[in-house]
């Protein structure tokens, strides 16, 4: 299955792993990688050696390519991107920032950069900085999202009508039918996060994995827009802060009742009461905990079922 994505990135499927905090180590990267998509280290979670020894345990589990994902809001950013540099990492997906800060500077090392975005306005903008691709991710996905709300099956067209670069989808894809879905609309390749956090592969805590998989339609919704907007599941936490807005809570006082490593608490460490849930709505149909390579053979082979059924229209 060659294309635009497949050739940038030298693999085997257009499927990329979502770079996802306390989900996405080396772990999961490598697996991806190996089943033949580009495997990403969600380095968001990370401090800066705790990602060079993901990095260097990557290299020792796979052969193939991988990415690093780095969300640039993070105040160690610098010292993440020399790791990367050292370490001879050949893609960079960079988050949350102005694409123009680092993707000058990694291109000049040889890096191949994907900048994610949920908006027309900031693809372009991204493809003006000199990125390689562009990740467009709709509403319908997990953690940090866009405040416009846009649905990736508007975002997707409305972005493959100006891009001129590569053009991944993302939000709400979880099945090879969404996948062809998404490249029909114009993608040229797929981000997938929600389904890979229910691998057996992924770094988040099982207990977070089960009510991934328990999920039913409704369960999550996107709040704290105020700060940074993010999709979580409903629980306590979630309960809490909605009464917080009753209570005409301002951003002082959600960035209190946030507190400090509420999503470590929660994703990793298994605190489904108190902990920040994040995962997109495509969980209401994700029924099972499954390898990551097993995730990838099955997505590619609805892919090609549901293509051929197309044809036959």
């Amino acid at each position: 299955m060659q294309n635009r994505i497949t050739s940038l990135f030298k693999i085997e499927y257009p499927i990329i792993q979502a770079g996802m905090i306390w989900t996405s180590g080396w772990k999961l990267a490598s697996a991806v990688s190996n089943a033949g998509g580009l495997g990403i280290i969600g380095a968001g979670s990370m401090y800066p050696d705790v990602l060079r020894e993901h990095i260097v345990k990557c290299k020792e589990a796979t052969s193939k390519p991988f990415a690093v994902n780095v969300p640039m809001l993070y105040p160690n950013v610098e010292e993440i991107m020399n790791i990367i540099v050292e370490l001879g990492v050949k893609i960079v997906f960079t988050s949350a920032g102005n694409p123009k800060t680092w993707t000058s500077f990694l291109k000049e090392k040889g890096i191949t950069v994907v900048h994610v975005v949920s908006s027309l306005k900031f693809a372009l903008k991204s493809e003006a900085a000199g990125v390689d691709a562009v990740v467009a991710e709709g509403f319908e996905a997990g953690g940090h999202n866009g405040r416009d709300e846009t649905t990736t099956l508007t975002l997707i067209p409305a972005v493959k009508e100006q891009l001129k670069i590569p053009l991944i989808a993302a939000g709400g894809i979880a099945t090879g039918k969404a996948m062809l879905a998404a490249m029909i609309l114009g993608a040229d390749g797929v981000q997938i996060g929600s389904r890979f956090v229910a691998s057996e592969e992924a770094s988040s805590h099982q207990l977070f994995k089960e009510r991934v998989v328990a999920a039913q339609e409704g369960d999550t919704q996107l709040t704290l827009k105020e700060l940074a907007p993010v999709r979580l599941l409903k629980n306590k936490f979630f309960d809490d802060v909605q009464q917080a807005y009753k209570d005409c809570a301002t951003p002082e006082d959600l960035k209190t009742l946030l507190g400090r490593a509420r999503a470590k608490r929660g994703m990793f460490e298994g605190d489904m009461v108190d902990g920040e849930l994040e995962i997109g709505q495509v969980a209401a149909i994700i029924h099972k905990i499954m390898p990551a390579a097993a995730i990838v053979k099955e997505i590619i082979a609805e892919f090609e079922l549901a293509k051929n059924a197309a044809l036959n229209l």
